[in-house]
């Protein structure tokens, strides 16, 4: 009787397990894999964590623009695969040859493999590798769950990519720049840069001349006129460019923190060097680059436009490209004429007490790198979204500074340049040749580029 019990008890556990398997199985079988959506709004996270890392390590402006292009240019060549309307980069680009065919035999989705391309190469270029990696594994995590297949055809589809981009990328002379000798000063020659208070660094990327360009021929395609000739003569046109530049100063100054044009001069910082002495301390303060300012500028344009995933890469890649052969060649000009800061000759000749709003950063000082840069991005993004396009930019937010709206991208290029002569660190003539400088440069690359069907470009 017993062993009837345990026999009927066996039977019965047995018969609910092979339920509970088919079950389970019956379930498995029509279970459907889901999809998977790549949003603009990934592409907007992932550029905004590189800025946050880069903001994090330090990276000078040149540098920083360089991080940008590379993962946007990946991302933006795999987008081209499924959508005619956009062209593809290679031999457009310097040296840049058409990225690896995909497997047809397999399914991709493309959106994710330019967002695992754009988030790869992002890592290579920076330091602090774990913030894009613990970034990354999230997605991973979640992309695996939804559609496993997918997203491993995918995601070895990006890497394929970043891997082609990667070789070309360490191609363009940067590793060469890193072993080349310091910038020599030479303090007995007074119209020479001098370092600056209060940290007296050295002149950073002496050699960025020397990297490969993407769309302009040489660093010296754009080469501006010289700057005015030195001289302490206060009737000499160099002397008078110094002299207002600290009248300025003294103006705004006394307007304090009702002036717009500290504002402005804040606003438009951009600064990665700042450091702050305290007693015997001294640190950096976290601020971001003109590269990163103008990526948000252009991710602020996107989302107000509703742009979809190509279009938006399209944008952001663009101007990448625009932005970092500005800073090719505007540090082709500042160590070439390698002219001394407004702060060095202003205490030496003028008020030895006297400090710049914004603190002097550390290279020569024609022409201004943010007056280069702004022409050049804002002609990038002017010929994507036309010339009457307004924006509120909250990208300072972060960094405690207010929102400040603009009527168009050009409008907000020439506050950020005459925001250097605000901030005390730059001539005239630095700010008005820089910013012209780069507006040629930027429309030559919008010339030169055959990225999208000229029938879908917005008219200026």
């Amino acid at each position: 009787m017993r062993l009837n019990i345990h026999k009927m008890k066996y039977n019965l556990f047995t018969h609910i397990a092979i339920c509970v398997l088919l079950i389970f199985i019956a379930i498995s079988c029509g279970k459907k894999n889901e999809p998977i959506v790549i949003t603009p709004d990934h592409f907007h996270e992932s550029i905004d964590r590189v800025t946050e890392v880069m903001i994090h390590d330090i990276f000078s402006p040149p540098v920083a623009s360089r991080i940008y292009a590379y993962p946007n240019i990946a991302a933006y060549e795999i987008l081209t695969l499924e959508n005619p309307e956009f062209k593809t980069l290679s031999s457009q680009l310097t040296d840049l040859k058409s990225i690896p065919t995909p497997n047809e035999e397999v399914e991709i989705n493309y959106e994710l493999a330019a967002l695992v391309s754009h988030i790869e190469l992002s890592k290579q270029l920076i330091f602090s590798e774990e913030k894009i990696e613990t970034y990354r594994d999230s997605l991973y995590t979640i992309w695996n769950a939804q559609n496993k297949n997918l997203f491993i055809n995918s995601r070895d589809y990006g890497l394929q990519v970043a891997n082609h981009i990667s070789d070309w990328m360490n191609k363009d002379n940067y590793k060469q720049t890193r072993t080349m000798p310091k910038f020599s000063v030479f303090s007995d020659e007074p119209a020479r840069w001098q370092p600056t208070p209060p940290a007296y660094m050295d002149g950073i990327e002496p050699h960025w001349n020397k990297m490969r360009p993407f769309v302009i021929k040489t660093a010296d395609q754009f080469k501006p006129v010289p700057p005015p000739p030195f001289s302490m003569e206060e009737d000499s046109p160099f002397y008078k460019e110094l002299k207002e530049v600290y009248d300025i100063s003294q103006q705004i100054t006394e307007d304090g923190d009702t002036s717009e044009e500290i504002a402005i001069a804040q606003f438009w910082d951009c600064n990665p060097y700042v450091s702050v002495t305290r007693g015997h301390l001294m640190f950096a303060t976290k601020k971001i680059t003109p590269g990163g300012h103008w990526m948000g500028i252009t991710k602020i344009a996107a989302k107000k436009a509703n742009y979809d995933v190509t279009n938006t890469l399209y944008a952001y890649t663009k101007t990448s490209v625009a932005m970092a052969d500005a800073f090719i060649s505007c540090w082709d000009e500042k160590y070439r004429s390698n002219l001394v800061r407004p702060e060095t000759l202003i205490n030496d000749h003028i008020d030895d007490a006297w400090k710049p709003i914004l603190q002097t950063p550390p290279f020569p000082e024609y022409v201004s790198g943010h007056s280069v840069v702004s022409g050049a991005a804002a002609e990038s993004l002017t010929s994507i979204f036309g010339d009457n396009f307004a924006f509120d930019d909250d990208t300072e937010v972060p960094y405690g500074l207010p929102v400040r709206s603009f009527t168009s991208f050009r409008t907000a290029a020439q506050e950020a340049a005459i925001s250097r002569m605000y901030g005390g660190i730059h001539y005239r003539a630095a700010v008005d040749v820089g910013l012209n400088q780069g507006k040629d440069l930027g429309k030559y690359v919008v010339a030169t580029l055959a990225m999208k069907d000229q029938s879908q470009v917005t008219s200026n």
